[in-house]
Order: C-alpha cells, then structure tokens, then sequence
C-alpha cells in the first residue's frame, strides 16, 4: 500500500490563494458585463429573460384619468406620447364628427412618430349641448359658463377611441369607436356652482366638470357608458384591442 502524498502548507496556502484571486477576477469580470447591460442584470436578478412586448402599446394623451380606466381593466401602457395637434373646432363640425376627428387624429400623428413596432391607442371627449361644443374648462370663468348652461339640462357626451398602429407593425388594424352618453344635471343654484369652482376637479374637463368628482353628487341622470364620460369606454377599448394580433 502506497503511502498519502502529503502536501506541505505552504503549497496548499498557494494553491487556495491562487484560486481565490482568479475567482475575485472573474468576480469583478461579471459585475462590469452587469452594469453595462441593465437588461441581463435585471434578468438574472429576477430568474427568467425579460421579453420586450411586440408591439408596444403607447397611450396617446397625458389624462391620468384614462390611465387609471386602463389599469382598472389590467392593460398598462408600454408608455405615454401625448398628441400635440390643433383642437379648434372646424366650421359647422358637429359634435360627433369632431370627437372622432380628434380621436383619430390623435392615434395616426403619434404612430407617424414612432420607428418601433407598436400601436397606439387615443381617445377624445366632447360635452355638447345641442350642436354646440362645450369648451375644456383651464379657468374659473369658463368652468362657471359651462355649469350653468349644464343647470337643470341634459346635454350628450361624445367619447371617441381609435387605435393606429406604426408603419413597422403591419399586421395592426387601424379601428375606430364611438359612444354617446347622456348626463343631466338637477338645478344648479350659485351656491351649488360656487361649491364646484372651489372644489377644483372642473380644471382640464370638458363641459367643466368631473363625473369621478364633486359633481356626482348634483348628476340626476346617467344613460351610457360612465367610464367613457370620465374619458375612456372600458368595454369598446377592450373590444378593440381583441380585435388585434397579440395578447391583449
């Protein structure tokens, strides 16, 4: 029988303290690749490939009220692109052909813009009374205009929804909805008007007013859709985007 090869300490020490620097090498070798690549970092962070979602889905408009309806129905957007476009009315343009107008509008300038596959989604909310456009309300005055017409009346709301996609995603269809509600107000005194204006939801809104606000409390009547008076029909989004290739 052979005797053990006895390997003195000082060439184990070595051996370990070799082995030891190459891997503190290697270490700081990996931790470079890491910080260069935030992508592989988050992945093998969280165990599994991050997959960049084909198309990406932009929300065209800033309202973080439709951002909520949204993420109320499990869609959140890949990111938000507001449209930058003209909102004067044209000419004898009723209310339902400009709130579609706008809507499309909207989703085609912002898919122009983008070189990724995606599709965007926009959408436009009108107030009318009769023919007439109520006007989105950014001061007192014009918020205070607005709720007293709307007094004691029952005026229609127009909500248009329209999905475009980039020149790089054609298998996208572009779409189209619209829904009409009808809202009435009970009779409004200057108290009651007043109570609004300082509540301050009335700021952005069209008509000057928020259904998801203050306002609830004085709306008599509701024929519709609510969430497409707050800004965004939930159940004609939804159709839409089944409506495309993909997972929605």
């Amino acid at each position: 029988m052979t005797s053990p090869k006895v390997v003195s300490p000082s060439v184990s020490s070595k051996f370990l303290e070799f082995g030891f620097t190459q891997l503190l090498v290697v270490s700081h070798f990996l931790q470079e690749i890491l910080q260069e690549t935030p992508v592989l970092r988050e992945s093998l962070q969280n165990g599994s490939p991050q997959k960049k979602r084909v198309p990406l889905f932009v929300l065209a408009s800033a309202s973080p009220r439709r951002l909520t309806l949204l993420n109320q129905i499990g869609i959140k957007p890949d990111c938000i692109l507001p449209a930058d476009i003209d909102e004067t009315p044209q000419c004898h343009e009723t209310p339902r052909l400009y709130a579609q107008r706008m809507a499309s509008t909207k989703a085609a300038v912002v898919a122009q813009k983008l070189s990724d596959p995606a599709l965007v989604l926009a959408a436009d909310t009108v107030v009318a009374l009769g023919r007439r456009i109520l006007p989105k309300a950014e001061e007192k005055e014009t918020a205070r205009a607005c709720l007293t017409q709307l007094s004691g009346r029952r005026h229609t709301i127009f909500t248009a929804i329209a999905i475009a996609p980039s020149a790089s995603w054609p298998q996208g269809r572009s779409a189209q909805r619209l829904v009409k509600s009808t809202v009435a107000f009970s009779r409004l005194t200057e108290q009651h008007i007043t109570f609004l204006i300082n509540a301050g939801d009335w700021q952005g809104k069209a008509g000057g007013y928020a259904l998801q606000g203050h306002a609830a409390a004085f709306i008599r009547f509701l024929s519709g859709s609510a969430s497409a008076v707050i800004g965004l029909p939930l159940f004609e989004t939804a159709q839409l985007l089944r409506g495309q290739i993909g997972q929605w």
